[in-house]
């Protein structure tokens, strides 16, 4: 078992996805989020938090759990490499250390997240994250 969340960048995360198909990249954030702000391409929504009552979600590990393949000869999940993201890297975090401590292994948080952190103005995607970085997304 694998002793923390490890960390990678937006960037980062998706040369990474480009040489491995077995990575999987799962969106956290709510629904809203996911549907209207936008998310990376290729990704599975898989709430943490969602709305309407903002209270994390009782069935993510069983949700994300259900996304490993299974290797046949042996009936049971393989443990794949897992890449979370939101909205600027904190849910994920939060998310991931839950995904630990159910036994999931190989949990990255990408910290930069979908819109990256606050700049000067109060506003995302001024300063890092999948959008700003340039990385395929979309919307509804």
């Amino acid at each position: 078992m694998a002793s923390g969340v490890a960390f990678i960048t937006a960037s980062a995360a998706w040369r990474w996805l480009q040489s491995d198909s077995t990575i999987r990249l799962i969106d956290i954030r709510s629904t809203q989020e996911f549907l209207f702000v936008g998310h990376p391409v290729g990704a599975v929504h898989v709430p943490y938090i969602d709305e309407p009552d903002w209270e994390p979600n009782p069935c993510f590990t069983a949700q994300v759990r259900d996304l490993l393949p299974v290797v046949a000869d042996l009936k049971v999940k393989r443990e794949d490499l897992i890449f979370l993201i939101c909205r600027s890297g904190e849910r994920s975090k939060a998310a991931g250390q839950v995904l630990i401590e159910a036994g999931v292994d190989n949990v990255f948080s990408i910290i930069d997240g979908f819109e990256g952190p606050l700049n000067e103005h109060a506003h995302r995607s001024g300063i890092s994250g999948w959008r700003y970085d340039g990385l395929p997304w979309a919307q509804c």
